[in-house]
C-alpha cells in the first residue's frame, strides 16, 4: 500500500499512514519498502529515523516492523532489517 510519494530529492512519510494500513487489514507485522532512484543503496540518516520510528511505533501498537528495504533500479536492495536497524 503506497503511503508517499516523493520528488527528486525526497519525500514525507508518515508513520500513522504506515500503522492505518496495518490496522486496517488486522496486520501482525509489516514490511516497508521505498526506492532510491539514484542507485545507491545506502540508507540516508533520514531513511535510518523514520525506521526507528516506525519500530518504536510498532512495539506500542504491537504490530511488528519486519524489514525496511531499499531498493534500487538495477534491482538489487539493502535490508535495514539483516542490518539489524529493525
Amino acid at each position: 500500500m503506497p503511503v508517499s510519494k516523493g520528488g527528486l530529492s525526497g519525500t514525507v512519510t508518515d508513520v500513522r499512514l504506515i500503522f492505518q494500513g496495518a490496522i486496517k487489514v488486522n496486520a501482525a507485522g509489516i514490511i516497508v519498502c521505498h526506492n532510491h532512484p539514484s542507485g545507491n543503496l545506502n540508507p540516508s540518516e533520514s531513511d535510518i529515523a523514520i525506521t526507528r520510528k516506525i519500530k518504536e511505533s510498532g512495539i506500542v501498537m504491537d504490530i511488528q516492523p519486519l524489514y525496511h528495504l531499499i531498493i534500487v533500479p538495477e534491482g538489487t536492495y539493502y535490508s535495514m532489517g539483516d542490518e539489524g536497524i529493525v
